[in-house]
């Protein structure tokens, strides 16, 4: 079921959001890989969810995020169990690939991304802004 990537060497497993459900109920962490603003305006809801992004829209176009790995191992541990999402399933790949020859040990792919859970209509939580609220 894995995918080989030739840059890495690294076997990337990708878990369909249905199994994502049951991971995550069962203490797995969801690392949403998204830009800030696609996180705020929806993201899967679990108890261990972090946002950080793989990638940021420059006037360029999209630039890695040359932290990634720093940051992520600010908030999680090598033995951490890990789902990667983004909105398809395409930078999760790749941040997957990076963290598993980084040295992380247990982390997955999410297949399809936000855009499958809520297709699934899976719970989704929506980051209110501050200035709303007043």
């Amino acid at each position: 079921m894995g995918s080989l990537d030739k840059s890495t060497g690294a076997e990337v497993v990708t878990v369909d959001v249905k199994a994502t459900k049951g991971l995550l109920e069962s203490g797995y962490t969801y690392l949403d890989v998204r830009t800030v603003e696609e996180y705020n305006k929806g993201h899967v809801d679990g108890e261990k969810i972090f946002n950080i992004p793989y990638l940021f829209n420059t006037p360029e176009g999209r630039v890695k995020n040359p932290n990634f790995l720093k940051e992520v191992s600010g908030v999680c541990k090598e033995e951490d169990k890990l789902l990667v999402g983004c909105q398809s399933g395409v930078r999760s790949l790749y941040a997957t690939a990076d963290l598993l020859s980084a040295g992380f040990k247990d982390v997955s792919n999410v297949g399809g991304g936000y855009l499958a859970w809520t297709e699934n209509v899976f719970p989704v939580k929506i980051e209110k802004k501050e200035r709303d609220e007043l």
